[in-house]
């Protein structure tokens, strides 16, 4: 998982490289026959980066994308009329009939269909229109870390090459770098409070709560912590309940119109007695843990994602399981 994680700078660079063409002839029809609705069929870590993908396209093009249910496919054979609509599948195997199938379906009604995949040659990549590669290369650990980080660097390139935005496209094209940069943050320093931990919080907003998403899934599978993702509104709300004297939780404060939210939230938790650890921007008061910036902020959260790797690399080991290896799991999963 660590080696893999630490390839990631490489595999962006590989990305950006690749596939020009295939995103410009996607783009010049979205541009001439603009679809009504975006859909996207996800699984696990794909899911979040399709759900960052969806938030970057309703912010930046102002267009709806809506998560489909596959089950309403695969399980109640449900019909949708595909006309006007483009359909995004997440996968880093491209195995699971629960996103074949859909995408099937929803391309014989004539959506447009778009694989963002890591292996090109299997049955998600041949059933869709449009194939989107990750070039992340062979991905061995179960737990998914350079794919996960192509697929959000796969979305903000579509939403930039649709929009035609090139402040966005520039900062991209330096990415490479900023993972670098970002990989060598010591994040690992959360590790002491975070070994004795049952349960946790992971809390962010905007263009950050796929990454934070992302985050409550890996201490779920590596580190047998139960976490959950909440927006720092939605927390206030139920599961505020919960947060009690020493109850963890981490922060991802991105730059950005919810960081001063963020910061807020973190303090007030402090004042509650729980305790915090908050990632933002380096120089940000009482930031523990350092974020290092992007050329826009809204790529942030992929560089906060790839310093947030080692450290639960680093804490699935300290509490003595194998993060390569977590219980019950598979790297590639089939469901329906």
């Amino acid at each position: 998982m660590l080696n893999e994680a630490r390839q990631a700078p490489q595999a962006v660079h590989r990305l950006l490289a690749a596939d020009g063409a295939v995103y410009t002839a996607l783009v010049k029809r979205w541009q001439a026959v603009p679809p009504q609705g975006l859909l996207t069929l996800a699984r696990g870590s794909s899911d979040h980066a399709a759900h960052y993908l969806a938030y970057l396209t309703m912010a930046r093009l102002g267009r709806l994308v809506t998560s489909l249910p596959m089950s309403l496919l695969t399980l109640h054979g449900a019909r949708f009329d595909g006309q006007r609509l483009g359909a995004l599948a997440f996968s880093q195997s491209g195995q699971s009939p629960d996103l074949i199938e859909p995408l099937r379906a929803l391309r014989s009604g004539g959506a447009d269909t778009v694989a963002v995949v890591n292996d090109t040659a299997s049955p998600l990549a041949h059933a869709a229109q449009w194939l989107l590669p990750l070039h992340a290369g062979p991905e061995r650990s179960v737990a998914a870390t350079k794919s996960f980080i192509a697929q959000l660097v796969t979305g903000a390139r579509l939403v930039a090459a649709w929009g035609d935005d090139s402040g966005l496209s520039f900062a991209l094209q330096d990415l490479p770098a900023v993972l670098e940069r970002a990989l060598m943050q010591n994040w690992q320093q959360a590790v002491p409070a975070l070994l004795r931990a049952d349960s946790l919080y992971v809390i962010s907003r905007g263009a950050g709560m796929a990454v934070a998403q992302e985050a409550a899934l890996k201490f779920k599978e590596t580190c047998g912590i139960h976490a959950e993702a909440f927006s720092s509104a939605e927390v206030q709300h139920g599961p505020m309940a919960l947060v009690t004297a020493g109850f963890p939780i981490l922060v991802l404060a991105p730059r950005g119109p919810a960081m001063p939210g963020l910061l807020m939230l973190a303090e007030s938790m402090r004042q509650r007695g729980a305790s915090v650890l908050l990632a933002a921007p380096a120089g940000t008061p009482c930031a523990e843990l350092p974020m290092v910036e992007a050329g826009d902020e809204q790529l942030d959260p992929i560089s906060a994602v790839q310093s947030f790797y080692p450290l639960v690399e680093a804490l699935a080991r300290a509490r003595g399981f194998d993060p390569d290896q977590p219980r019950h799991l598979a790297k590639v999963t089939r469901t329906r």
